[in-house]
């Protein structure tokens, strides 16, 4: 006789040890909002003291007071605390008065929109940059141990979503009998434990997730008190009073329905399952909308169009994997599975995959965006590892189907015995007369299968007669024993049966991979968003790269006529260095009696600052220590004097970061 236990053991070792693998490498999770912008910039040098420092990111995020820090170059707190939103992604914090020159830190942490944490700190100069000893200390939101312990309860909680309600819709829509079977009811009631407790876990952590990231501030109640008073805590709370819903919704389930069944009022029956199935539905539903809520859909574009569809993406994938599987534990602990349960399975699992396609095209539309985005993020690239999980899964799942239209009721309902046993049965059953027990002599355990059923029906009439109530509870054992043995024995025996269950062993096995990787997509940045932010970071360091300028000239004497090019490097806000060419229509370098220039930055009112530069070879000038002190489109004017009355001012306009 075949047996894949071994096997079974070994894969359960496998999955765990990839499920920990892509875990760890979801920790710390991705920050989901990206600095694009700052004022003053970041490595600025500005000539008067700011009021106030302005960020601006690449969505919506939660600044409470504090999370903003400014410190001078002796380290020493700076801003007033208090966080402003002048509108937009901008947020603010305001400075005292009467700052010192010199190189300033900013200090930031905060949470995204879609829940996760964000921190980071740069630069910028009063007057002139300084050293500093001005200490960030560690941020650790959203890493460390805590930051790993979050990531688990998160995987954690979508297993318990996927096993809760795939294992309740399983036995309500494909096999009510499953009601009143005990490795099925663990199944379902397994699932939210797992969901309650890690819930539970998510809530107490947020705090030190998103904040200190210490372990010994997970209990802290301030902390949880804030918590609470965020999106992410109010949908972790819903999450909880559903959770007691549900729990009212099995207490029913795997009770008064099973009770029903068991009477046999059809009626009665088919109400109680409709009212299940609704009830089911809207605190399912609701449970998938604490994640929609508060995570990737809740943010970004279509934001009202997202979070329904997350809704459903979640629901769909919990009544595929989730019955899928009950089913492998229905083929391997139950004692009989009719074939037209794993058929009613087999049409859901596949309307949820049509429901997982249509979502899931949407989702990656909006997550992605662009084919560069699918390929060069580390989003787009799981989210293809995750299609190609999907394709395996259904591969083996087509092998499945192949299984399934094989069997038939008698070959899947194990609970009619064979001849052989029914002979076996029959023996053991026969009458205590046939052969009176002489003693009372205990029998080992397992004598029963050894013998041929003579001393079972013996130490049934002593039973019965009172004689030795202890020997009766043990034969009673042993003839369990016996039939449970013979009813494994012939499930296993039934090759169709067994192709069944190898085949969703390795559909489950494909599943638990694939809830990993789903599990480390939720929190990591996705690819339009990187692509946006990527985009804002190269077109600010395009502006802040070396400038390079040609502005022609004409002062309308004889050789009046020419182009001068203005070189800034490195062209952005602070110090630079500047070289002024002199040129000939032709190209030729040449002198001319004067060359001076100013800088002009309109919007914020500073200028023009003149620059006269220092002549150093035969149509070249040069500056140093030339002070742009703010970001902006700045106007370029060079005045050019060819003779003692001939000169004229060109001007041009260059972005500078």
């Amino acid at each position: 006789m075949k047996t894949i236990a071994p096997r079974f053991r070994h894969l359960v070792l496998l999955l765990l040890a990839v499920t920990g693998a892509l875990l760890a490498g979801a920790a710390p999770a991705s920050a989901h909002a990206a600095l694009t912008g700052s004022d003053p910039k970041q490595g600025a040098v500005v000539q008067t003291a700011p009021e106030q420092v302005s960020l601006t990111f690449s969505e919506d995020v939660a600044m409470s007071d504090g999370a903003v820090r400014v410190l001078d170059p002796a380290g020493k707190r700076v801003d007033d605390g208090k966080a402003g939103h002048p509108g937009g992604t901008t947020y603010s914090v305001g400075l005292h008065s009467g700052l010192p020159d010199g190189t300033f830190t900013v200090a930031y942490q905060v949470v995204s929109a879609d829940s996760h944490p964000v921190s980071g700190a740069f630069t910028f100069s009063i007057g002139a940059p300084s050293k500093t000893t001005a200490v960030v200390g560690d941020q650790n939101a959203g890493g460390g141990v805590v930051g790993a312990l979050y990531g688990v309860a998160r995987y954690v909680s979508y297993a318990g979503f996927v096993l809760l309600v795939g294992g309740a819709a399983f036995v309500l829509g494909c096999w009510r009998r499953g009601a009143g079977i005990k490795p099925v009811q663990r199944v379902v009631v397994a699932g939210w434990t797992a969901l309650t407790t890690a819930t539970l876990a998510l809530l107490l952590m947020r705090g030190s997730y998103t904040k200190s990231g210490k372990l010994g501030d997970i209990f802290d109640m301030t902390l949880l008190g804030e918590v609470l008073q965020t999106k992410s805590g109010a949908a972790l709370t819903s999450r909880l009073l559903l959770l007691a819903a549900a729990a009212l919704f099995i207490a029913v389930l795997f009770g008064a329905y099973v009770k029903r069944t068991e009477d046999g009022d059809e009626k009665e029956v088919k109400d109680l399952t409709f009212g299940l199935a609704i009830g089911g539905a809207v605190v399912a539903a609701g449970l998938g909308a604490t994640w929609a809520m508060a995570e990737h859909a809740s943010t970004g574009i279509q934001a009202g169009l997202a979070m329904p569809v997350d809704v459903l993406h979640l629901l769909a994938v919990a009544a595929w994997l989730g019955g899928l599987t009950t089913l492998l534990v229905a083929l391997y602990r139950a004692p009989s599975i009719e074939a037209s349960a794993v058929r009613r399975f087999s049409r859901v699992a596949f309307s949820s995959v049509v429901v997982l396609a249509v979502t899931g095209l949407y989702q990656a539309w909006r997550q992605v965006g662009t084919w560069s985005a699918l390929t060069g993020t580390r989003y787009g690239q799981l989210l293809l590892l995750k299609v190609g999980l999907i394709a395996v899964l259904l591969g083996i799942a087509w092998f499945s189907r192949r299984w399934t239209g094989r069997l038939s009721e008698g070959l899947v309902s194990e609970g009619t015995e064979t001849p052989e046993d029914a002979e076996a049965s029959a023996s053991s059953a026969a009458p205590v007369a046939a052969k009176p027990s002489a003693t009372k002599k205990p029998v080992p355990v397992g004598a029963g299968a050894q013998g041929d059923g003579s001393d079972a029906g013996a130490g049934e009439g002593s039973g019965a007669r009172g004689e030795d109530p202890e020997r009766a509870a043990q034969l009673a054992r042993q003839r369990a024993a016996v039939a449970t043995a013979r009813q494994k024995r012939v499930r296993d025996a039934d090759p169709h049966r067994f192709g069944l269950r190898r085949s969703v062993l390795a559909e489950a096995g494909v599943a638990v991979v694939l809830l990993a990787v789903t599990t480390v997509l939720t929190t990591t940045e996705p690819g339009r968003t990187e692509e946006e932010a990527t985009s804002a970071t190269s077109a600010a360091q395009a502006q802040s790269g070396p400038l390079s300028l040609k502005l022609p000239f004409d002062t309308g004497a004889k050789e009046g006529k020419g182009t001068v090019v203005v070189e800034l490097d490195p062209g952005r806000t602070g110090n630079n260095e500047m070289h002024l060419y002199v040129e000939r229509p032709g190209g030729q370098a040449f002198d001319v009696p004067e060359v001076k220039i100013a800088f002009t930055l309109e919007a914020k009112k500073l200028g023009p600052l003149p620059v006269v530069p220092d002549h150093i070879a035969t149509g070249h000038w040069t500056a140093s220590g030339v002070q742009l002190p703010g970001a902006g489109d700045w106007k370029i004017a060079v005045t050019v004097r060819t003779s003692d009355i001939d000169q004229v001012t060109v001007t041009k306009n260059a972005k500078i970061g």
